[in-house]
């Protein structure tokens, strides 16, 4: 089902976010604490993306466990990031296992991931993947639910939208397509930060000027706050928002 997180504040080192605490991200691929929907590990990739100098984002992607990456603990060590997204896959039996597969998806400044599944895929959705430009559909990463969604995120994006309304109205499309699905959706870039809790567990915790979006707490820190299912998460330089996603 994946676990993801972002990072919105002051320059930590990656590794603060990936290795170091308690229930890192690391940690969470082999022993995650919520797997609802099945899956026991998430061993099936993982992806990092982050912002240097305020410019474009760099992404490391690989198909490999995030534990057996031999160059990922010294480049976590050097490298210094002021906003990230990370996640580590577990694959819907049936869908491909390669780099293209794993997030953080991404164009321009904007970076996306997604922890869940869509139901009945593809034939529930055929429908909303119609609609996109055939050239989105023939350059996905990969043929998975979770680059779907991206590209429909997307295709709003490049619409006009708002980011926050961009993520609700995917999530609020899939749903009615394919019932049951589950839409926790992450996107940023770099600056903002927009998050679902849609049929899977999301906590936030807020930290004086840094904030941090993530599928299960990093540490036992009190600031830790779970968000409740249906919901939205706008994190910006005027705080941080909750609201329901039906409210759209």
């Amino acid at each position: 089902m994946c676990r993801h997180l972002a990072y919105l504040g002051p320059p930590v080192p990656l590794r603060a976010l990936l290795f170091d605490p308690p229930h890192s991200l690391v940690r969470q691929s082999w022993a995650p604490a919520d797997m609802r929907g099945g899956g026991t590990v998430n061993a099936d990739g993982f992806g990092v993306g982050w912002y240097p100098d305020d410019g474009e984002p760099v992404r490391y992607r690989s198909a490999q466990p995030i534990w057996s990456d031999p160059a990922l603990p010294g480049l976590a060590t050097t490298t210094v990031v002021g906003a990230a997204l990370a996640a580590v896959r577990s694959a819907t039996v049936g869908m491909p296992v390669h780099a293209g597969a794993v997030a953080p998806f991404g164009e321009g400044r904007w970076l996306f991931s997604h922890n869940g599944v869509v139901r009945g895929w593809p034939d529930t959705v055929a429908g909303l993947a119609a609609a996109l430009p055939v050239r989105d559909l023939l350059t996905l990463d990969a043929p998975s639910d979770a680059a779907l969604l991206w590209a429909l995120v997307r295709d709003r994006l490049r619409s006009g939208a708002d980011p926050a309304d961009a993520v609700a109205d995917t999530v609020r499309a899939v749903t009615v397509a394919a019932p049951g699905s589950r839409l926790n959706l992450l996107l940023t870039d770099g600056r903002d930060a927009v998050a679902t809790a849609a049929g899977h567990a999301l906590s936030v915790r807020v930290d004086g000027d840094a904030v941090l979006l993530a599928s299960e707490p990093l540490d036992d820190h009190p600031a830790w706050r779970p968000v409740p299912d249906g919901h939205l998460v706008v994190a910006d330089p005027a705080g941080l928002r909750t609201t329901p996603l039906a409210s759209g």
